[in-house]
């Protein structure tokens, strides 16, 4: 239990699952690991933000925080949604409902438990969590991450703050365009995008990208491969991580074309803000250590030959896996409580 008065609550909603956090005044996470809780976001608005504040009593109770100091709680889902939480009227993977068209999750939340509530879409809430695991809440520093899941998502974080732009799409990442042509043993792969474009970084680096673009291209090459023999293609492409890991020479040319498409936008990012790390995380660095080490060696490997002054730019892993959403949006709601005590 912490002794502190004043405690913000990190809410990380996904399709299936919500994950919590507390985040004290002394700077203390109080939840190590993962609290999760059913999210039920396909029985629509009403079902799930009941589900949001029920988990959230009861992470309370796991981490010992009385309800009544609570003073503000961050939330992160999905997008596309507006800066402000307003979810897009066209929808999305993870809120399939009809009612979550155009529906102000942030407003109906902070009504819904009595105090305000931040948001951020959860590419952004992971980036924060990765800065300020860096350089701490106050700084003047700026990092640029890149985290690999279903699709690509990520943030650029100055000064402790999330650059989200005018509508909420800044640090939409995942849909900058890189010059995929230099990538080696890709000739002939067209990655298209979900969201229309071609060659942008998610086309290539992505569990999505596996399934649609990178496991059908290189199973062309080898026919003779286990995964050959795998019905379902979306099931096959679950398992490349796995067999990556292990060493296996297929698995690791497609995480190869991942890591050296890292590279190329990595280094658009340094040409456009100079920032003083990179971060990446996601699912493919949930792997043991010779391998995430053999990634991020192939990330620099893809990187054009950068100024002298840039050649140090150090590459960092997030730390805390799964649980970065929730830290980032916690983050983000004290830093709402720091500028109201100003």
């Amino acid at each position: 239990m912490s002794p502190a008065e004043k405690v913000v609550a990190g809410i990380d909603l996904g399709g299936t699952a919500i994950n919590y956090t507390f985040l004290d005044e002394r700077g203390q996470f109080l939840i190590d690991g993962l609290f999760e809780h059913p999210a039920r976001s396909v029985d629509g608005p009403a079902v799930c933000l009941a589900q949001i504040a029920d988990g959230l009593s009861l992470a309370a109770t796991k981490a010992g925080v009385p309800l009544s100091k609570l003073v503000a709680a961050g939330l992160d889902t999905p997008g596309p949604a507006s800066a402000a939480g307003v979810l897009s009227r066209r929808g999305s993977t993870n809120f399939v409902h009809p009612e979550w068209a155009g529906f102000d999750i942030r407003a109906a939340l902070e009504d819904r438990l009595g105090m305000p509530v931040t948001y951020l879409n959860d590419g952004n809430a992971a980036a924060l969590w990765g800065h300020v695991s860096l350089f701490g809440s106050e700084n003047e520093a700026t990092s640029i991450s890149a985290i690999i899941g279903t699709g690509l998502g990520g943030g650029v974080i100055t000064g402790g703050r999330v650059v989200t732009g005018r509508n909420g799409f800044g640090g939409e990442l995942g849909h900058v365009l890189i010059p995929y042509g230099e990538i080696p043993g890709i000739d002939g792969l067209v990655p298209t995008c979900n969201c229309g474009r071609t060659g942008d970084l998610e086309s290539l680096c992505s569990l999505t990208a596996i399934r649609l673009s990178l496991l059908p291209h290189f199973l062309a090459r080898h026919p003779g491969h286990p995964l050959a023999d795998v019905a379902d293609i979306a099931e096959a492409a679950k398992q490349v991580r796995g067999l990556a890991t292990r060493g296996d020479a297929m698995c690791r040319e497609i995480f190869r074309v991942q890591a050296r498409a890292l590279g190329l936008f990595f280094d658009e990012m340094i040409n456009v803000f100079d920032p003083d790390a990179l971060v990446v995380g996601g699912g493919a660095l949930e792997a043991d250590k010779t391998f995430r080490d053999w990634f991020l060696a192939e990330i620099r490997a893809g990187m054009p030959v950068a100024r002298e002054e840039q050649a140090d730019l150090p590459l960092h892993v997030i730390p805390g896996g799964d649980t970065a959403g929730s830290r980032g949006a916690a983050l983000d709601a004290a830093r709402l409580v720091r500028e109201r005590a100003m």
